[in-house]
Parts: structure tokens; C-alpha cells; sequence
């Protein structure tokens, strides 16, 4: 089972495999969408030890933001485990945190047990022979990588998947059936949903914007835990994980404070921003940067947008009156425009069509984010011109994956993902796993899910 998610939403292909009862691993990702065939993000080189066959996992470095791609692994229909791109123990360090271990492994025993080969999984394993942690706190770990996993897919619109079937992922702590996990993320996901523009991103840093009148508004002990957690340096995922809590709920508090200002939300380490600004300034002088307008009259997905895209290097401007941004769009001749389509004075479609008249404008990609997905604002979008659409809210990885896509022919786009290859959607993502992890008691050759570049 394989295709993209432009024919079939995640929910739906959980619940086939749930009725199927099928055994093994979904594998969905993000890039690869238009010319540049997916499974590029990572490579994964498998070497065995001459004498454990043990598996290593080495990964080829890849700006985070720039693409995701999450694994779901199932046994009989039933969810066992899942994990993110990094397969890394960033994750697992989090949720250990709630539990105050401390205690660092020597991470020999990541390839010591030859039962694993997937790092996060081997780790909790060891955690438990090593009695650090007992069953009822492994298996609360899990169901938490596995929800924030499963949310982060409910959320995604475009992207593409496989399913592979494969001997089961072992030694299995325990199963989670598969409809009510997504039947309980899926309100999550509804919940998020309804705190947008104020939160986009899980990812994003809550920080305090201003003190004084937060002091002044809230009790000294609110104050403090604000202080204490909105240090610009811990994203909302993270506190999720700290507290043991799921996201949306944590959102869901955070949310009153974000939309009286007392709290800003941004995509960056601001602290180690400061610290690097010289640096990055000069490398920054060193290239064309590629420019970026997004009008919108809600300033604050505004902001949001401008955070998302300076964080990746773009030149991005945000202007928030429809009616000054066909001057200032002329002026500053940006490489791709993004536009709101519902807004006062000058809707989208007009400002989409006076642009079209222009000739440096007439081939400009320009994306529309609307407020609603139908075949309507589609068809009254294509039809004044415009490159795409992306409906909101929408996660940081499609609107930087539908921006990537358009800008593959923009000789100051560098994309260190782009090797001139194009292959056909399928063909690509059925490459990205040609060998599957083996746990069998025959110790057959194991191999972890290989991209190929």
C-alpha cells in the first residue's frame, strides 16, 4: 500500500491497516513533492559487526525544517511504536526528564542487544534492564511517542507513504489499538486547530514579551512558572513532554497569555540567536537571499509566517494592508509572493489578477492560504492566475515544502536536498524502503529502513 496524501488522508489509511490487521511499518514523508523525488532527506548506511550484527544508524545532516518524515510501527493491525524523523534520544531525553532520571547510559548498549536496531526503542529497553525505569513508566513513554507522532500525521495534507510488511518490531512491551489512538488525537488535532493564528507550531518557543504588565495582571507564583518555562529556548512539544501532558492542551494554556502579548511565540533559540547574530549576518552578506512577501491582514499569522520563513534564511516581509502591498510588492520584487485570500478592501483573487497584469509579475509563483479547502476557492484561485494554495492552519513543513517546490528553478535557492534527479512519486517512495528491520529468532540478516538518495 502506497501513495500520497493528496488521494488519502492518514486516519483513513490507519484505520485500513487496523482492519487488515496488518504487521509492519508506515512510513510517511513530507518532501519529495513535484521534482524532487523523495527520500532525499536522509541516508542511512547499515554496517554490520563481523561478529554481533549489530546495526548502526548514521544519518547525513539536514536542516530539521526542511522536510519530516515519521514511522508507525504495527503488529496484527495494532499500533507497538512511533517515531519521527530523527530517531535520535532528544525525544526520549524529554520524557525521562518527567521522571527525573538523570541517568545517562552508555550508549554501547544502543547496539549491545541485538533485538534493536532502532536507537529511541533500544534506549528504553536498556532503561528497563537496567531497572531506571519500570514497566508502567516504559509504557507511558511509548503511548506518548506514539500520540505526538500520530498528531503531527493527523495534522499533515500533502505528503507521501508507503506500507511495508515486515516481521514485527521486538521485543513488544505492549500494543495500543489503533481507532480509538486516532479517534482521541484526531480532537486533539480539533482543539489545535481552533488556537490558530495565535499558535502555529509545536515547535514554537514561548517567551515572555512583557514582564511588567504580566507582573501586574497575574499572581507572583503564574508570573514565576512563566518566567520558568517561556525562557525562548523550550518548545511547546518539549513543556508537552515535561509535564507529561499532550500538546494541545499545554497550547490550550499558553493560549491567553499569547493573545493578551504577554507572551510571544517564536521558531528560533532566541538566546542562542542573539549569541551567533554577527556570524550569521555575515554569511548572510555572503549569498543573495531569496525574497519572500506574505500579505495578510491578520497581523499576527503574519508574524507567524515572517518568524517561520527568516528562520530558514528567506528575506521574508509580512504586510498586513492589502491595499499598500500592491505598491510595496512592485517595489521590493520579491522571488514568490504568498497572499490571504479573505481580506478587507482588496480580497486575494484581486490582488492576485492585478499582479498578473504586470510582466514581471506573470510567472511569479504566488500561493494562496486560505481559511477554507474547496473545490471553489481552488478553481476561483486558478483561474486569476495563482500557483497553489494551502489551506489553513497549516504545519511550518508544508508551507516550507509548497515554497520549496516552487523555487527549485531560482538560481539563489541552494537546496542541498536537489540532486537533479526526478522520479515518479511512487517509484521514489517505494525507494526509500528497500530493506526492513528483520527480528526473527533465525537472526537473519536485519537491516533498518534505508533512504536512497
Amino acid at each position: 500500500m502506497q501513495g500520497n496524501l493528496d488521494e488519502i488522508d492518514l486516519r483513513s489509511i490507519l484505520q485500513l491497516i487496523e482492519l487488515g490487521q496488518r504487521t509492519g511499518v508506515l512510513f510517511v514523508e513530507t518532501c519529495g513533492i513535484g521534482n524532487t523525488p523523495p527520500g532525499l532527506s536522509y541516508t542511512y548506511r547499515n554496517q554490520w559487526g563481523a561478529n554481533t550484527k549489530q546495526l548502526l544508524c548514521k544519518q547525513s545532516y539536514l536542516p530539521d525544517s526542511q522536510f519530516g518524515c515519521w514511522f508507525v510501527f504495527f503488529l496484527n493491525g495494532q499500533i507497538i511504536y512511533a517515531s519521527d524523523r530523527g530517531l535520535s534520544l532528544s525525544r526520549l531525553d524529554d520524557y525521562l526528564r518527567h521522571y527525573r532520571v538523570k541517568v545517562r547510559l552508555d550508549e554501547t548498549l544502543l547496539t549491545a542487544n541485538s533485538s534493536q536496531s532502532i536507537p529511541e526503542y533500544s534506549y528504553l529497553w536498556a532503561l528497563l534492564e537496567q531497572n531506571i525505569i519500570n514497566l508502567t513508566q516504559a509504557r507511558i513513554i511509548i503511548q506518548g511517542l506514539i500520540h505526538e507522532t500520530i498528531f503531527d500525521l493527523l495534522n499533515l495534507r500533502q505528503g507521501n507513504f508507503i506500507f511495508k510488511v515486515t516481521p514485527p518490531l521486538a521485543p513488544v512491551l505492549t500494543t495500543w489499538q489503533t481507532t480509538p489512538v486516532a479517534a482521541k488525537i484526531a480532537k486533539q488535532v480539533q482543539n489545535w486547530k481552533l488556537l490558530y493564528p495565535y499558535i502555529c507550531s509545536p515547535d514554537q518557543l514561548p517567551m515572555l514579551s512583557d514582564v511588567t504588565r504580566l507582573r501586574v495582571s497575574l499572581p507572583p507564583a503564574t508570573t514565576n512558572k512563566l518566567k520558568q518555562w517561556a525562557d525562548g529556548k523550550t518548545s511547546l512539544r518539549q513543556l508537552a513532554r515535561y509535564l507529561n501532558r499532550d500538546i494541545s492542551t499545554v497550547a490550550k494554556a499558553i493560549f491567553p497569555y499569547v493573545q493578551q502579548g504577554w507572551v510571544k511565540l517564536v521558531y528560533t533559540n532566541t538566546i542562542e540567536t542573539v549569541a551567533t547574530q554577527d556570524s550569521q549576518e555575515l554569511n548572510q552578506q555572503q549569498k543573495s537571499k531569496i525574497r519572500i512577501v506574505y500579505i495578510d491582514d491578520a497581523n499576527s499569522v503574519g508574524k507567524s509566517v515572517e518568524s517561520i520563513l527568516n528562520s530558514q534564511g528567506f528575506d521574508a516581509i509580512a504586510i498586513v494592508n492589502p491595499l499598500e502591498a500592491l505598491s510595496q510588492t512592485l517595489t521590493l520584487k520579491p522571488d514568490l509572493i504568498l497572499c490571504s485570500i479573505t481580506m478587507p478592501e482588496l480580497d486575494g483573487y484581486e490582488f492576485c489578477a492585478m499582479l498578473r497584469q504586470s510582466k514581471f509579475f506573470r510567472f511569479l509563483p504566488i500561493i494562496f492560504l486560505a481559511n477554507q479547502d474547496d473545490f471553489i476557492n481552488r478553481t476561483q484561485a486558478r483561474m486569476v492566475g495563482a500557483t497553489d494554495y494551502l489551506a489553513k492552519p497549516f504545519h511550518e513543513n508544508e508551507l516550507l515544502m509548497l515554497i520549496k517546490k516552487y523555487l527549485q528553478d531560482n538560481s539563489n535557492y541552494q537546496d542541498i536536498n536537489n540532486t537533479g534527479l526526478v522520479d515518479p512519486i511512487k517509484e521514489g517512495v517505494q525507494n526509500n524502503i528497500t530493506d526492513i528491520i528483520d527480528f526473527t529468532e533465525t537472526d537473519r540478516k536485519r537491516s533498518l529502513i534505508k533512504f536512497v538518495k
